[in-house]
């Protein structure tokens, strides 16, 4: 009997000790999850800011291109 008994008693150790490891797991598992979508939700909102300074960038990079050849339109007699 007391063999039976320390067998229970190791068998109920163990079946808690993963029970707490199952807990842990699903704790981790949940951290990761939930730092994973914090990541791609940070990466989509720098995609946003970096197409906006892109059409930002690119009208103004389009602005002086015209501003040069307007220049160089009206002063190329002085210029040249």
């Amino acid at each position: 009997m007391t063999s039976e008994g320390e067998v229970r008693v190791l068998l109920r150790e163990i079946r808690d000790t993963q029970r707490e490891h199952l807990a842990e797991y699903r704790r981790v598992t949940e951290r990761s999850l939930d730092l994973q979508q914090r990541a791609v939700a940070r990466q989509e909102q720098m995609a946003y800011i970096y197409r906006r300074l892109l059409v930002v960038g690119g009208g103004l990079v389009a602005i002086l291109f015209a501003l040069l050849v307007y220049l160089l339109v009206r002063w190329s007699r002085y210029l040249f």
